[in-house]
């Protein structure tokens, strides 16, 4: 995965053992396999100077949720055969091992991945599981996925998925994901599937507070019965909101670049995360859409320490809060803590 910073800069920062919470497969595919797929299947794309303007943010663009979301689309074009879907999802288990990125929670959207070639979800799922367990083993990285649902589409979709995702815990399914629009898609819809979802032994976690405010993270956590919390950086907002997530111990996934890249804030200097930590709020750091944003987990811990001013100390115990609130088994939680206080 392409980075900003020269790799003596980031080799430090890639010692690190890392944890990603919130990593979308469809936003970590590599631009190489991305060109060769277009040399190959002869995919006609819209008209722009290049490749990259298409599928990866540009400095010279608006950043804004709408330019962010419309990379999306054009991704939607290369998911043509299990082969394509199994090889990106391999790839992009194998680009957060080389990161020490040591747990992945990959999220994935079952949906997004199926229509292309009107593939079943039941099948694109179990390429996806097949894959990512194959990688995980290749390149010693523990993972797990996340089927993800968007906001804009209809309810019968997210109950098929949710359901489809229970029957595949043992495969490494283990959470279900809300994600998509906020500002104009209400969650409130999909919370009975939410609340079944977790009945039936999947985790949950909710993209909230991201472009929205305070009160789309209470409706995730009051409604929707969320774990997790997917960005959440406009909680501070509400002190009320603060207090309900505390009470309820909620982990945020906060992706620096990302947030800034989609305008849920306008300087990253400016970044919540630290007002976020000091409110006592858990808070992992993770990188959302590594392609698009062209960028690693390196850079991003690189980001927090360098731009925003992070202690070392504060940025180990982001990783150990990782580790806490993963969606593993407890054996396994405890593992990898031990496995990342010896690395830290």
């Amino acid at each position: 995965m392409q980075s900003h910073f020269s790799s003596t800069q980031l080799d430090k920062y890639r010692q690190i053992p890392k944890i990603d919470l919130h990593r979308h497969l469809e936003g970590a595919i590599r631009i190489s396999t991305l060109l060769e797929l277009a040399r190959t299947f002869e995919i006609t794309l819209p008209v722009q100077p290049n490749l990259h303007a298409l599928v990866q943010m540009q400095p010279e663009e608006e950043q804004n949720f709408s330019n962010f979301l419309a990379k999306f689309s054009t991704l939607r074009l290369f998911y043509r055969s299990p082969e394509i879907i199994k090889r990106i999802t391999y790839e992009a288990v194998a680009d957060a091992a080389a990161d020490h990125v040591l747990h992945l929670e990959l999220i994935f959207t079952p949906v997004a991945l199926s229509r292309a070639r009107g593939f079943g979800l039941g099948e694109v799922m179990d390429w996806v599981a097949e894959s990512t367990m194959q990688a995980g083993r290749d390149f010693g990285i523990s993972t797990r996925l996340l089927a993800s649902v968007n906001r804009h589409e209809p309810v019968e979709l997210a109950e098929e998925t949710a359901r489809l995702a229970a029957e595949r815990i043992s495969s490494g399914i283990v959470g279900l994901n809300l994600a998509g629009n906020e500002v104009d898609f209400s969650a409130l819809p999909f919370a009975g599937v939410f609340r079944q979802a977790k009945k039936a032994g999947l985790a949950i976690s909710v993209h909230a507070g991201e472009w929205g405010g305070a009160a789309n993270v209470r409706q995730a956590l009051e409604e929707l019965e969320a774990d997790r919390i997917g960005h959440g950086v406009r909680i501070l907002e509400d002190p009320q909101v603060v207090d309900l997530a505390l009470q309820k111990h909620t982990a945020f996934e906060v992706c620096l670049t990302s947030n800034y890249q989609t305008g849920s804030i306008t300087d990253l200097k400016q970044h919540p995360i630290l007002k976020m930590l000091a409110a006592g709020l858990i808070v992992t750091i993770n990188t959302d859409d590594p392609s698009i944003s062209q960028i690693t987990l390196s850079d991003e811990y690189r980001l927090a320490i360098e731009t925003l001013g992070l202690k070392r100390e504060t940025l180990n115990g982001c990783i150990r809060a990782a580790a806490g609130v993963s969606f593993l088994p407890a054996v396994e939680k405890e593992r990898l803590l031990q496995i990342i206080n010896q690395g830290l």
